[in-house]
Protein backbone atom coordinates (compact mmCIF):
# COMPACT_ATOMS: atom_id res chain seq x y z
CA UNK A 1 0.00 0.00 0.00
CA UNK A 2 2.81 2.44 0.87
CA UNK A 3 4.59 1.69 -2.41
CA UNK A 4 1.34 2.21 -4.34
CA UNK A 5 0.71 5.56 -2.67
CA UNK A 6 4.28 6.69 -3.33
CA UNK A 7 3.98 5.60 -6.97
CA UNK A 8 0.96 7.85 -7.34
CA UNK A 9 2.76 10.67 -5.54
CA UNK A 10 5.99 10.74 -7.56
CA UNK A 11 4.75 9.39 -10.90
CA UNK A 12 7.32 6.57 -11.13
CA UNK A 13 6.73 2.93 -10.23
CA UNK A 14 7.86 2.05 -6.72
CA UNK A 15 8.26 -1.63 -5.85
CA UNK A 16 7.74 -2.88 -2.30
CA UNK A 17 10.78 -5.07 -1.63
CA UNK A 18 12.08 -6.45 1.66
CA UNK A 19 15.77 -7.08 2.16
CA UNK A 20 15.36 -10.53 3.69
CA UNK A 21 12.96 -12.98 5.35
CA UNK A 22 9.67 -11.57 4.02
CA UNK A 23 9.35 -14.48 1.58
CA UNK A 24 8.47 -16.60 4.61
CA UNK A 25 5.24 -14.67 5.11
CA UNK A 26 2.14 -16.51 3.96
CA UNK A 27 0.82 -14.76 0.80
CA UNK A 28 -2.66 -15.05 2.33
CA UNK A 29 -1.57 -12.36 4.80
CA UNK A 30 -0.48 -10.14 1.88
CA UNK A 31 -3.71 -10.13 -0.10
CA UNK A 32 -2.57 -13.20 -2.01
CA UNK A 33 0.64 -11.67 -3.37
CA UNK A 34 3.95 -13.25 -2.27
CA UNK A 35 6.44 -10.87 -0.69
CA UNK A 36 9.47 -9.84 -2.72
CA UNK A 37 12.99 -9.93 -1.27
CA UNK A 38 15.89 -7.85 -2.53
CA UNK A 39 18.17 -10.53 -4.08
CA UNK A 40 15.32 -12.22 -5.98
CA UNK A 41 13.81 -8.92 -7.14
CA UNK A 42 17.15 -7.57 -8.34
CA UNK A 43 17.93 -10.80 -10.17
CA UNK A 44 14.62 -10.73 -12.06
CA UNK A 45 15.16 -7.11 -13.06
CA UNK A 46 18.68 -7.85 -14.30
CA UNK A 47 17.39 -10.79 -16.30
CA UNK A 48 14.91 -8.36 -17.88
CA UNK A 49 17.75 -6.06 -18.91
CA UNK A 50 17.39 -3.35 -16.24
CA UNK A 51 20.79 -1.97 -15.25
CA UNK A 52 20.09 1.08 -13.09
CA UNK A 53 18.25 1.15 -9.76
CA UNK A 54 17.29 3.69 -7.12
CA UNK A 55 16.82 2.30 -3.62
CA UNK A 56 14.61 4.16 -1.12
CA UNK A 57 15.37 2.69 2.31
CA UNK A 58 12.38 2.29 4.58
CA UNK A 59 14.79 2.34 7.51
CA UNK A 60 15.13 4.84 10.34
CA UNK A 61 18.93 4.47 10.46
CA UNK A 62 21.84 3.44 8.29
CA UNK A 63 22.21 -0.12 9.56
CA UNK A 64 24.48 -2.94 8.37
CA UNK A 65 21.58 -4.22 6.30
CA UNK A 66 22.18 -1.21 4.05
CA UNK A 67 25.92 -0.76 4.39
CA UNK A 68 26.88 -4.45 4.11
CA UNK A 69 24.06 -6.69 2.91
CA UNK A 70 23.00 -4.56 -0.07
CA UNK A 71 26.56 -4.10 -1.46
CA UNK A 72 27.39 -7.77 -0.90
CA UNK A 73 24.30 -8.93 -2.77
CA UNK A 74 24.97 -6.44 -5.56
CA UNK A 75 28.56 -7.70 -5.93
CA UNK A 76 27.32 -11.28 -6.06
CA UNK A 77 24.84 -10.46 -8.80
CA UNK A 78 27.47 -8.52 -10.79
CA UNK A 79 29.54 -11.69 -10.94
CA UNK A 80 26.61 -13.38 -12.65
CA UNK A 81 25.02 -10.63 -14.74
CA UNK A 82 27.78 -8.12 -15.33
CA UNK A 83 27.94 -4.44 -14.46
CA UNK A 84 24.96 -2.48 -13.17
CA UNK A 85 24.53 0.53 -10.91
CA UNK A 86 22.33 1.60 -8.03
CA UNK A 87 21.95 4.64 -5.82
CA UNK A 88 20.97 4.48 -2.18
CA UNK A 89 18.87 7.40 -0.93
CA UNK A 90 19.11 8.71 2.62
CA UNK A 91 17.42 6.80 5.40
CA UNK A 92 14.39 8.30 7.14
CA UNK A 93 16.42 9.93 9.91
CA UNK A 94 19.95 10.66 8.68
CA UNK A 95 22.19 11.91 11.46
CA UNK A 96 23.43 14.34 12.60
CA UNK A 97 20.68 16.58 11.19
CA UNK A 98 17.83 14.10 11.63
CA UNK A 99 14.37 14.56 10.15
CA UNK A 100 12.01 17.14 11.75
CA UNK A 101 9.00 15.60 10.04
CA UNK A 102 9.58 12.35 11.94
CA UNK A 103 9.52 14.28 15.20
CA UNK A 104 6.31 15.93 14.04
CA UNK A 105 4.79 12.50 13.38
CA UNK A 106 5.76 11.14 16.80
CA UNK A 107 4.47 14.24 18.58
CA UNK A 108 1.17 14.19 16.67
CA UNK A 109 0.72 10.51 17.47
CA UNK A 110 1.44 11.04 21.16
CA UNK A 111 -1.10 13.87 21.39
CA UNK A 112 -3.68 11.93 19.38
CA UNK A 113 -3.29 8.88 21.61
CA UNK A 114 -3.67 10.89 24.80
CA UNK A 115 -6.80 12.61 23.50
CA UNK A 116 -8.33 9.41 22.10
CA UNK A 117 -7.93 7.54 25.39
CA UNK A 118 -8.66 10.57 27.59
CA UNK A 119 -5.27 10.30 29.27
CA UNK A 120 -2.86 13.00 30.39
CA UNK A 121 0.18 13.58 28.18
CA UNK A 122 2.37 12.82 31.16
CA UNK A 123 4.23 9.48 31.03
CA UNK A 124 5.57 8.57 27.60
CA UNK A 125 7.91 5.84 26.37
CA UNK A 126 9.51 6.12 22.95
CA UNK A 127 10.17 2.52 21.90
CA UNK A 128 11.98 1.02 18.96
CA UNK A 129 12.87 -2.55 18.08
CA UNK A 130 16.41 -2.53 19.48
CA UNK A 131 19.64 -3.11 17.58
CA UNK A 132 23.16 -4.41 18.17
CA UNK A 133 24.41 -1.30 16.31
CA UNK A 134 24.85 1.79 18.43
CA UNK A 135 24.30 4.14 15.47
CA UNK A 136 20.77 2.77 15.13
CA UNK A 137 20.04 3.55 18.78
CA UNK A 138 21.44 7.07 18.28
CA UNK A 139 18.54 7.77 15.95
CA UNK A 140 16.06 7.01 18.74
CA UNK A 141 18.12 9.14 21.12
CA UNK A 142 18.00 12.02 18.64
CA UNK A 143 14.25 11.68 18.08
CA UNK A 144 13.64 11.54 21.83
CA UNK A 145 15.69 14.68 22.40
CA UNK A 146 13.77 16.56 19.72
CA UNK A 147 10.44 15.25 20.97
CA UNK A 148 11.19 16.36 24.55
CA UNK A 149 11.70 19.88 23.26
CA UNK A 150 8.06 19.89 22.07
CA UNK A 151 6.59 18.56 25.31
CA UNK A 152 5.54 20.64 28.30
CA UNK A 153 7.87 20.89 31.25
CA UNK A 154 7.32 18.04 33.68
CA UNK A 155 6.27 15.50 31.06
CA UNK A 156 8.30 12.31 31.38
CA UNK A 157 9.59 10.84 28.12
CA UNK A 158 11.55 7.63 28.64
CA UNK A 159 13.25 5.52 25.98
CA UNK A 160 13.13 1.74 25.67
CA UNK A 161 13.62 -1.16 23.29
CA UNK A 162 11.28 -4.00 22.54
CA UNK A 163 14.18 -6.47 22.72
CA UNK A 164 17.95 -6.37 23.08
CA UNK A 165 20.89 -8.71 23.32
CA UNK A 166 22.18 -9.56 26.80
CA UNK A 167 25.51 -8.15 27.97
CA UNK A 168 26.87 -4.80 29.05
CA UNK A 169 28.22 -4.17 25.55
CA UNK A 170 24.61 -3.61 24.47
CA UNK A 171 23.65 -1.27 27.30
CA UNK A 172 23.54 1.59 24.80
CA UNK A 173 20.14 0.19 23.79
CA UNK A 174 18.65 1.34 27.08
CA UNK A 175 16.09 -0.61 29.11
CA UNK A 176 13.60 -3.12 27.83
CA UNK A 177 10.08 -1.82 27.39
CA UNK A 178 8.84 -4.36 29.93
CA UNK A 179 11.27 -3.06 32.57
CA UNK A 180 10.50 0.56 31.75
CA UNK A 181 6.73 0.05 32.15
CA UNK A 182 7.28 -1.90 35.37
CA UNK A 183 9.34 0.98 36.78
CA UNK A 184 6.70 3.54 35.80
CA UNK A 185 3.91 1.54 37.41
CA UNK A 186 5.94 0.86 40.54
CA UNK A 187 6.68 4.58 40.91
CA UNK A 188 2.95 5.34 41.04
CA UNK A 189 2.14 6.28 37.45
CA UNK A 190 -1.49 5.59 36.59
CA UNK A 191 -0.91 5.36 32.85
CA UNK A 192 1.70 5.31 30.13
CA UNK A 193 1.62 6.10 26.43
CA UNK A 194 3.97 3.98 24.35
CA UNK A 195 5.06 6.07 21.35
CA UNK A 196 5.82 3.61 18.58
CA UNK A 197 8.99 4.14 16.56
CA UNK A 198 7.89 1.37 14.24
CA UNK A 199 6.90 1.83 10.63
CA UNK A 200 4.41 -0.90 9.79
CA UNK A 201 2.38 -3.63 11.50
CA UNK A 202 3.81 -7.12 11.70
CA UNK A 203 5.20 -9.61 14.18
CA UNK A 204 6.47 -6.85 16.49
CA UNK A 205 4.11 -3.90 16.04
CA UNK A 206 0.39 -3.61 15.52
CA UNK A 207 -2.46 -5.74 16.92
CA UNK A 208 -1.23 -9.01 18.38
CA UNK A 209 2.43 -8.02 18.03
CA UNK A 210 5.21 -8.33 20.60
CA UNK A 211 4.82 -4.76 21.82
CA UNK A 212 1.10 -5.27 22.43
CA UNK A 213 1.90 -8.42 24.42
CA UNK A 214 4.43 -6.53 26.55
CA UNK A 215 1.93 -3.77 27.29
CA UNK A 216 -0.80 -6.27 28.13
CA UNK A 217 1.48 -8.08 30.59
CA UNK A 218 2.43 -4.80 32.27
CA UNK A 219 -1.24 -4.09 32.92
CA UNK A 220 -1.79 -7.61 34.23
CA UNK A 221 1.18 -7.29 36.58
CA UNK A 222 0.02 -3.87 37.80
CA UNK A 223 -3.78 -3.76 38.11
CA UNK A 224 -5.11 -0.27 37.53
CA UNK A 225 -2.11 0.73 35.41
CA UNK A 226 -3.23 1.67 31.88
CA UNK A 227 -0.89 1.33 28.92
CA UNK A 228 -1.83 2.43 25.39
CA UNK A 229 0.17 2.52 22.18
CA UNK A 230 0.32 5.24 19.55
CA UNK A 231 -0.29 4.68 15.84
CA UNK A 232 2.64 3.51 13.75
CA UNK A 233 4.80 5.95 11.81
CA UNK A 234 3.61 4.46 8.53
CA UNK A 235 0.04 5.51 9.32
CA UNK A 236 0.88 9.22 9.11
CA UNK A 237 0.75 10.96 5.70
CA UNK A 238 3.99 12.84 6.42
CA UNK A 239 5.91 9.60 5.87
CA UNK A 240 5.03 9.82 2.19
CA UNK A 241 6.39 13.39 2.16
CA UNK A 242 9.68 12.14 3.61
CA UNK A 243 9.98 9.31 1.09
CA UNK A 244 9.11 11.60 -1.81
CA UNK A 245 11.83 13.99 -0.64
CA UNK A 246 14.35 11.14 -0.52
CA UNK A 247 13.41 10.13 -4.04
CA UNK A 248 13.88 13.67 -5.37
CA UNK A 249 17.24 14.20 -3.67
Amino acid sequence: MLAECLTTRIGDTVYAVSLQHAHRVDPVELQGKPADVFPDFLQRQLQAGIRDFKILPLFFALSRALTSFVPQEADKLRSWYGSFSYSLSDVLCPLPDGEPRLVQILYAHAVYTAETHDLPLQNLVLVDHGSPEERVTRVRNHLAQQLRARLDEGVLLAEAVMERRPGKQYDFNGPLLSDCLDEMASSGAASAIVVMQFLLPGRHAGPGGDVADICRKAMQDHPGFQVVTSPLVGEHPLLLDILASRYMS
